[in-house]
């Protein structure tokens, strides 16, 4: 079994999946990504989550990209990735291959298609099944956003208690939730949040770390804000906060993928388009995207809202 004691503190980019313009995979933007990632603080990366478009990709490309990330990741980043898929077979096949390929964890959603039936017993059979086969520890991932169903605190409690689960990716940005599922779960199980937005009130309830789609912009003021209120600075933290506030709400919920790949191409890395049928952000969009980076950062691109 694999171990259970692998420590997930800190912030990991979602990494966004790079296309061309003809809708390919585009490794070499990849390459680049991943490259200035390495040179920040960030504790590791989530490969083929949600903001990867993982839903968009064909099994073979979700390979390709998970043997491109572990090519060019540096040693020390922690890789996780996402493998659920809707059957608790197809679910199981893609951990042990990104076992294979090297991954140290594996980010693990709820099916959602029969949700009527996903009851928290049917869930806790999946993820239970899942858990005993796959040769690393399963971090569990809730999403309901996007898929409907919900990790409530009882069924995160009771996973708990599996040894091969370490923790859950909680991504409702509900607080209340996060700290029932950190006071009922034992100590060891490590809370990550999916929350830009609520990432300081989310670790001073007992988050241990965040997987955000804003550090795939800028990493370095997650990781900021992340390390100032680990080390018990309140006021700064909650500057930090503020400022991350209008980025991260316009590379999520706003405009979506496609706002953040803009966000993204306009501080000099690869987004690029999103794949159909998600659209590019139209010009509106780009220009208000590009007057709330510019309020955090200035753009390193030539590239500019038109």
């Amino acid at each position: 079994m694999a171990d259970a004691a692998i420590q997930l503190q800190g912030v990991f980019p979602p990494v966004t999946t790079p296309f061309d313009a003809e809708d390919r995979i585009a490794l070499e933007p990849l390459k680049v990504n991943i490259a200035r990632y390495n040179a920040t603080r960030l504790a590791g990366y989530v490969v083929i989550g949600s903001t990867g478009e993982s839903v968009l990709l064909r099994e073979q490309e979700i390979e390709q990209v998970l043997g491109a990330v572990k090519e060019f990741a540096a040693a020390e980043k922690i890789l996780i990735a996402g493998t659920g898929a809707e059957s608790t077979a197809a679910t199981i096949e893609r951990t042990r291959r990104a076992a294979a390929l090297g991954y140290a964890v594996a980010l693990v959603k709820t099916p959602h298609y029969y949700k009527s039936q996903l009851t928290p017993d049917v869930l806790e059979g999946h993820f239970e099944r899942v858990a005993d086969a796959s040769p690393i520890p399963v971090l569990l991932y809730s999403v309901p956003q996007f898929t409907g169903v919900t990790i409530e605190a009882p069924l995160a409690a009771r996973l708990a208690e599996h040894p091969n689960i370490i923790g859950i990716k909680e991504s409702s940005g509900h607080i209340q939730r996060i700290s029932e599922i950190i006071v009922t779960t034992p100590a060891e199980f490590q809370t990550l949040v999916g929350s830009a937005p609520t990432f300081l009130a989310s670790l001073t309830v007992g988050a241990v770390g965040g997987i955000l789609a804003a550090a795939c912009v800028l990493p370095e003021l997650c990781v900021d804000l992340f390390e100032t209120a680990r080390a018990g600075k309140t006021e700064a933290a909650g500057k930090l906060q503020k400022r991350l506030l209008a980025p991260s709400l316009a590379v999520t919920s706003r405009f979506g993928i496609a706002g953040l790949k803009y966000a993204m191409d306009l501080l000099g890395y690869y987004g690029g388009p999103p794949r159909r049928p998600l659209l590019p952000v139209d010009s509106a969009a780009r220009r208000e995207i590009a007057k709330i980076i510019a309020g955090v950062q200035p753009a390193r691109s030539a590239k500019t809202a038109d």
